[in-house]
């Protein structure tokens, strides 16, 4: 699967967001000076990060947006599904049933990419915006996570 990088992007703002915030709204062009990203592509991007509840406006003097949920409720899968509408891991539709080779079968490796894409979302489920900031992202040489993925893998 690849991360497009509306996916990228989104996930690096609203992680300068909560890291910001200290109560206090915080504008696009803060977030876009700090992340070098254009501020036209991060107000597309917050347009569809607020639709989906993961950040809220506020309007006026001093206005800008804060999170829209506790950081340990925004998972990364969260922000990703809110800016991209499809998550394609191949030339094959997941959770299709007809894919790259036509309309009547399947090519040989569509289980493969199938699979690959339900793997990556099912660790971006599990890491929220609040474990990125701690530092607790399961896998990282030095992280400090409260659960393995192991664990994680049993509890399911």
């Amino acid at each position: 699967m690849k991360l497009s990088t509306k996916s990228r992007y989104a996930v690096m703002a609203i992680c300068d967001l909560a890291s910001s915030t200290s109560g206090r709204p915080v504008s696009l062009a803060e977030i876009a000076q700090r992340q070098d990203i254009s501020l036209s592509y991060l107000e597309q991007l917050f347009a569809r990060l607020r639709r989906a509840g993961l950040v809220k406006s506020v309007r006026g003097p001093g206005g800008g947006y804060l999170p829209g949920a506790p950081l340990d409720d925004i998972t990364i899968a969260a922000i990703v599904h809110a800016v991209d509408s499809e998550s394609p891991t191949g030339r094959c539709s997941p959770a299709s049933p007809a894919c790259c080779a036509g309309a009547s079968e399947v090519c040989q490796t569509h289980d493969l990419w199938e699979q690959l894409g339900n793997q990556i979302m099912w660790y971006l489920n599990r890491v929220s915006v609040e474990d990125v900031l701690a530092g607790r992202v399961p896998g990282a040489a030095g992280a400090h996570e409260p659960r393995s993925l192991m664990q994680a893998a049993a509890d399911d």
